[in-house]
């Protein structure tokens, strides 16, 4: 209930007269049954910008800091994360990706629409990176379809650290799914992991034209924030 109040009453009819977001591709979301929504990640709006074109509800793995904040506006993004669909995710690993994965197949369990940003992270720099394989071992275990996103200037509009939108035109393109039921019952082989997880990343890399580069987001934030902190 919370989730249709925010899109078709309070959030959805703002967010759409102030950006008037665009979207290519919307008839690949099939209209009913479980499938995986492989999106690139600019910004933290990716989130609220896509659900709001779908005529699904979409369920996005989010890190659980957005569900822990204290005060007022910690009570109010939590909020807002719940009422938009969003799953908190413990991202540090180990039993932590187990959770997030039996919480991603519990989504798709239901014959519900799941969002994952395969790079794990936003990109630092709006470039493509190296996706992370959780997203092929759902995939594999639900088997279900994949269908690439590419967000459009999400990072523009809403650049990482800034609280106040640029309002612009923002768009989302959605490819055709892609099917990896040749691959059932070989989510426990990490090469065929790699595999489905690069054969994502390329059509999203073909779909949006970024620039890719075959390292994880992660591990070029750490870069960066080494930097900075060896330069202050």
């Amino acid at each position: 209930m919370i989730y249709w109040i925010l899109k078709y009453v309070v959030i959805g009819p703002v967010v759409k007269a102030v950006f008037r977001p665009w979207i290519v591709g919307r008839a690949n979301v099939p209209a009913k049954g479980a499938a995986i929504l492989a999106s690139n990640h600019l910004s933290f709006s990716d989130s609220i910008f896509l659900p709001l074109m779908l005529d699904r509800p979409v369920s996005f793995l989010a890190k659980s800091d957005y569900f822990t904040g204290r005060g007022l506006k910690g009570w109010a993004t939590r909020m807002f994360m719940k009422g938009t669909g969003q799953l908190p995710i413990d991202r540090s690993g180990g039993k932590a990706s187990e959770a997030s994965l039996n919480t991603g197949l519990s989504v798709l369990g239901r014959g519900d629409l799941l969002g994952i940003y395969p790079e794990g992270t936003r990109s630092p720099d709006g470039k493509l990176y190296r996706g992370r394989t959780g997203i092929a071992r759902m995939a594999l275990e639900a088997r279900v379809p994949v269908i690439p996103v590419v967000m459009v200037d999400t990072d523009v509009a809403m650049p990482t650290g800034q609280r106040i939108p640029n309002v612009m035109r923002v768009g989302m393109v959605i490819g055709e799914p892609l099917d990896f039921s040749r691959y059932a019952g070989m989510e426990n082989d990490r090469y065929i992991l790699r595999s489905v997880t690069d054969e994502i990343m390329v059509a999203l890399q073909r779909l949006g034209q970024q620039q890719y580069e075959d390292v994880y987001a992660s591990a070029v934030k750490e870069r960066l924030s080494a930097a900075v902190t060896q330069a202050s």
